[in-house]
């Protein structure tokens, strides 16, 4: 395992999803749910910019390896996933909604593994369609972390609009990937 400064990125936003979690686990003497949103909304915001940060920074320094390449995006579910359940527990996200972007994501990794094992991981690379998803994804659990209003807009409400446009585009872009893969997976289970 390279230790490069992508890679320690991406570990700190592994160590931070305890933190995150924990937060909640206080009781409301020691710290108010106002407190708490606030401390879970930062901690999120500084995992998702590590994420985008070491990205950055392993082109920028050309420190890529096969071992960022795979915990990056295994660091980026478990910090939505933790996210999403931390939520649905606080009754600020539905859980079908959960379910579909967790369980697409679950999905899609799985696919990407075996079109790799297939030699076709080109076939399933990121597209458009899921960045935009993320970024859907990523704004709504910011404010539905935060919860309260901010500058006069309810987050809850704004949230929970955009966590339903990010469903709906997980289902889409899972389709997408689905449909791309198809003809290769086809092509291959007839030369077995």
């Amino acid at each position: 395992m390279p230790l490069n400064i992508p890679n320690l990125l991406t570990w700190l936003r592994i160590l931070l999803i305890p933190v995150f979690v924990s937060v909640f686990y206080l009781t409301d003497n020691t710290l108010s749910l106002h407190h708490k949103n606030l401390i879970s909304t930062a901690v999120f915001l500084l995992a998702a910019t590590t994420d985008w940060l070491d990205g950055y920074l392993a082109r920028k320094l050309d420190q890529f390896s096969a071992f960022g390449a795979f915990l990056d995006p295994v660091a980026d579910k478990l910090m939505v996933a933790a996210a999403l359940i931390v939520l649905v527990r606080l009754g600020r996200a539905d859980a079908i909604i959960a379910f579909i972007i967790i369980g697409r994501e679950i999905t899609i990794s799985a696919l990407r593994e075996w079109m790799a094992q297939l030699g076709e991981s080109r076939s399933v690379a990121v597209s458009m369609l899921g960045k935009l998803k993320t970024t859907f994804q990523m704004i709504a659990v910011l404010l539905l972390l935060y919860h309260d209003k901010l500058l006069g807009v309810d987050c809850q409400a704004v949230g929970s609009l955009l966590l339903y446009l990010a469903a709906l585009l997980t289902l889409w872009s899972m389709g997408y990937y689905l449909m791309l893969a198809s003809p290769r997976l086809r092509k291959h289970q007839k030369l077995n």
